[in-house]
C-alpha cells in the first residue's frame, strides 16, 4: 500500500517547471503560452477547488482517484507531461473516451478465438478509459476505472502508435507523472547544438547517486547499485547505462551496449569483447550492424572490433589482464580447457580482489565471458557470486561460494539432458597419462593432434568440412579429452555410430599401453535399435576383463570384480536408467575417476578423432562407401565382397 495523497505535489511540480524553462534555448520561437510558462517556471494552471472537482466528478460520475485529486489540488492540469504529451486535461477537459478513436476495434481484430478474458478487457479499455490527453503526438494518455488497487487508484495506460508496443501500464496517476518526469530528463539528458547543457537540482543529485552505485558495486553492494543505476538510467543519466550494463551482463543479459563506454579506448579490451561475441553468436545478423553501438568510435576502435570478431568466430581470441589477476585468468584457462571448470572458477574468483579496472567507470572484469575456453564458466549463480566479491581496491565482506557445477562420479550420464539427446555415449578413461597424449593411443599414427577447445557440434562441423568420403564400416570417434579426477584422463563421444557387436573392437588394449584403460559404451537409453552396454578394462596392454550386455544376453571374459559383475545389472530392464545408473556408479567406485559434465555439456574441449572402434569388413560382408561431390552427395563405388549376414 503506498500513500499517494501524502505526496508533495507542489514542490515536485515547481522543480519540472524550472527544469523544463531552463532546458529551453535562447530565441527559441515559442507559443504565446509556452513563453508565458517559460518565464514563470511554471506549466501548470491554478489549483482546482475541492467544488471545481466535485462537479468534474458528477460529471462523470465517478470519484476520482486519490493522486489525481491531489494534482487538481495543485494544478487544474499540466503542459508537457514528458515528450509527447503537450497539455494534460484538468477537471474541464478530461473525459470518458468511449472509443472516440476507434482503437477498441483495432485491437479487438488481433485477437483469436483462444483470447482470454484480460486480453479482451485489455482491448475494451477504449471503450471504458478516462481520457486525459488533450494535445499530443498521437499520444493516449486513458486512466482505466476498471483497474483500481487496494487505495483506490487507477492505472493509468500510455499509448503511441509510433512506438509499435502494447499500451504502458502506470500503476497510478502519481507513477504517471513520475514517469513522464522521466521522459522528460532523458529527452534532454543530452543536448542538441544551440541547447544549454541541462544541469539542475535532479540530474546533480542523480549524478551523485551513480557515483554512489560505483563504489558500492565494487564493495560488492551490486543489487543497490543496480537499482541506484537503473532510476539514474531512466533519468537518461550518462554513465548510468554504461555502468548498469556491466552488471547486466555478469547477469546472464548479453543484449547490453555498454553505452558510452564501450568506444572509450581505456575500457574497450574489456568492454568490446562482450558486445562482439553477441554479435558473432547470431550468425544471420549483417556485420555492418556491429558498428551500431560503436556509433562515434575512431577507426582505430573499429577496426580492433572487427579484429576481435574474426578472432572470436575462429576460437582464437584470448582474454588478458593485468597484474595477478592476470596470472590467475592464464591458470584459470588451463584447468578449464581440460574440463576442471569448478577449479578454474575458484582460480578466478580468489584472485578477484586483486583486480585493477581499467578506469574509474570499470566495475569488473568482462573481456573474459567471450574467450572460447573462459566464457562458458559463467552461469548466473557465478555472476552474482563475482559481482558480491569486493575488487577494484575496495573492501567488504566477501559472499558465500557458489556452488560447483561438477558432481564426483559418472552417474550424471544416466541423467536425461535437454531434449532428451543424450541417450548413447561412450567414453575411454586411462590412467596416469596427461590428456595430450590420448591421441598417441587412440588415433593411427603419430600425426594427430588435438584441436583447439571447441564445442562438441563446432568440433563436429569441423570434422566434416571437405570431408569427401564416408565409409559404412569405419567408425572413428570423435572424441573431447580431458582430467577426470586424479590420475585419469578422459576421451569422450557424446554423438556415437551404431553399435556393432559383430564388428566392434575396444581401444582399451591400445590405450592401456604401460598402464590401465577402461572403456565403456553405454545405449541402454538408445532410441534406435536393442538397448546395449559395453565395458572392457585393459592393463599393460592386455585387455583383463570385458561384458558386452546386446540382444538381451550377457557375453563376457576374463574375471571380472564382483562389483562390475554384469549379473547384478540385467536381471531386469525394465527401467533401463535406473541400471544405467547403478553401472556407473559402481564403475566410479571401482576406479575412482570423473567426467566434468560441465565442461562437457557447456564447455569447450580439446578433440581428436580415434581410430576406428569396428573392424574392417571380413570375406561374405558388405560396406558401402560414399563420396561427396561438390555440393551434392552421390554414392561412390561400392565394393560387395559377399553378403553381409
Amino acid at each position: 500500500m503506498t500513500d499517494t495523497t501524502a505526496f508533495d505535489w507542489r514542490s515536485f511540480l515547481l522543480r519540472w517547471g524550472g527544469e523544463w524553462a531552463d532546458s529551453l534555448p535562447d530565441g527559441e520561437t515559442r507559443s504565446e503560452d509556452d513563453e508565458a510558462a517559460r518565464q514563470s517556471r511554471w506549466l501548470g494552471f491554478p489549483p482546482a477547488s475541492e467544488e471545481r472537482i466535485a462537479a468534474m466528478e458528477e460529471r462523470l460520475g465517478r470519484r476520482m482517484p486519490p493522486s489525481y485529486r491531489e494534482f487538481l489540488k495543485v494544478s487544474d492540469g499540466w503542459r508537457h507531461a514528458g515528450g509527447f504529451v503537450w497539455l494534460l486535461a484538468g477537471t474541464e477537459d478530461a473525459h470518458w473516451h468511449h472509443n472516440e478513436s476507434g482503437l477498441a476495434d483495432v485491437f479487438e481484430e488481433y485477437l483469436d478465438e483462444d483470447a482470454g478474458a484480460e486480453e479482451r478487457r485489455e482491448a475494451d479499455l477504449w471503450r471504458r478509459g478516462l481520457q486525459l490527453d488533450v494535445e499530443s503526438d498521437i499520444t493516449h494518455v486513458l486512466m482505466d476505472p476498471e483497474d483500481v488497487d487496494e487505495d483506490g487508484e487507477w492505472a493509468v495506460y500510455t499509448w503511441a502508435s509510433w512506438r509499435a508496443a502494447p499500451p504502458e501500464r502506470h500503476a497510478n496517476f502519481l507513477a504517471f507523472m513520475r514517469d513522464m518526469h522521466q521522459e522528460f530528463h532523458s529527452l534532454r539528458a543530452q543536448p542538441g547544438d544551440g541547447e544549454p547543457v541541462f544541469a539542475n537540482d535532479t540530474t546533480r543529485k542523480l549524478d551523485a547517486q551513480v557515483d554512489q552505485a560505483r563504489l558500492e558495486a565494487l564493495r560488492g553492494g551490486w543489487e543497490r547499485a543496480g537499482t541506484a543505476l537503473e532510476e539514474a538510467r531512466e533519468y537518461g543519466r550518462p554513465r548510468a547505462v554504461g555502468l548498469g550494463d556491466q552488471i547486466r551482463r555478469l547477469l546472464g543479459q548479453t543484449m547490453v551496449s555498454f553505452d558510452g563506454l564501450v568506444t572509450d579506448l581505456r575500457y574497450a579490451p574489456e568492454l568490446l569483447p562482450p558486445l562482439v561475441a553477441e554479435h558473432a553468436a547470431h550468425s544471420y545478423r549483417d556485420d555492418s550492424t556491429l558498428t551500431f553501438p560503436l556509433r562515434g568510435a575512431d577507426e582505430d576502435l573499429v577496426s580492433l572490433a572487427y579484429a576481435t570478431l574474426d578472432q572470436v568466430r575462429n576460437g582464437t581470441y584470448r582474454y588478458t589482464a593485468a597484474g595477478p589477476f592476470g596470472e590467475a585468468v592464464e591458470r584459470a584457462r588451463e584447468l578449464a580447457r581440460w574440463g576442471d571448470t569448478d577449479g578454474a572458477w575458484r582460480t578466478l574468483i580468489n584472485a578477484l580482489p586483486l583486480w585493477e579496472p581499467l578506469g574509474p567507470d570499470h566495475l569488473a572484469p568482462l573481456g573474459w565471458v567471450a574467450d572460447p575456453v573462459l566464457g562458458p564458466l559463467l552461469t548466473p549463480e557465478r555472476g552474482r557470486e563475482l559481482l558480491s566479491t569486493p575488487r577494484g581496491g575496495q573492501t567488504g565482506e566477501a559472499p558465500a561460494p557458489a556452488a560447483g557445477l561438477d558432481t564426483s562420479g559418472l552417474a550424471w550420464l544416466a541423467e536425461p539432458d535437454p531434449g532428451n539427446n543424450r541417450t548413447s555415449y561412450r567414453f575411454v578413461l586411462v590412467e596416469g597419462v596427461e590428456p595430450e597424449e590420448l591421441p598417441g593411443r587412440l588415433a593411427d599414427g603419430d600425426g594427430t593432434v588435438l584441436t583447439e577447445p571447441m564445442t562438441f557440434w563446432e568440433a563436429r562441423h569441423r570434422s566434416l568440412h571437405g570431408q569427401r568420403e564416408f565409409s559404412s564400416y569405419d567408425d572413428r570417434a570423435l572424441m573431447a579429452v580431458g582430467r577426470a579426477g586424479t590420475g585419469w584422463s578422459f576421451a569422450f563421444d557424446g554423438d556415437p555410430a551404431p553399435f556393432d557387436r559383430r564388428r566392434f573392437v575396444s581401444p582399451a588394449a591400445a590405450a592401456g599401453a604401460g598402464t590401465r584403460a577402461v572403456v565403456v559404451w553405454s545405449g541402454l537409453r538408445t532410441w534406435h535399435g536393442e538397448p546395449f552396454f559395453h565395458l572392457s578394462v585393459a592393463r599393460d596392454g592386455v585387455e583383463e576383463y570385458a561384458f558386452t550386455f546386446a540382444g538381451g544376453e550377457v557375453r563376457s571374459s576374463g574375471e571380472i570384480p564382483e562389483a562390475l559383475d554384469p549379473r547384478r545389472f540385467f536381471g531386469d530392464l525394465e527401467d533401463s536408467a535406473e541400471v544405467e545408473r547403478s553401472l556407473l556408479e559402481a564403475l566410479t567406485g571401482e576406479f575412482g575417476a570423473h567426467l566434468p559434465r560441465h565442461a562437457i555439456v557447456n564447455g569447450r574441449l580439446h578433440t581428436f578423432a580415434t581410430r576406428s572402434w569396428t573392424r574392417p569388413p571380413r570375406a561374405g560382408e558388405t560396406y558401402a562407401v560414399v563420396g561427396v561431390h561438390g555440393e551434392s552427395a552421390h554414392p561412390g563405388d561400392g565394393e560387395q565382397v559377399g553378403d553381409d549376414t
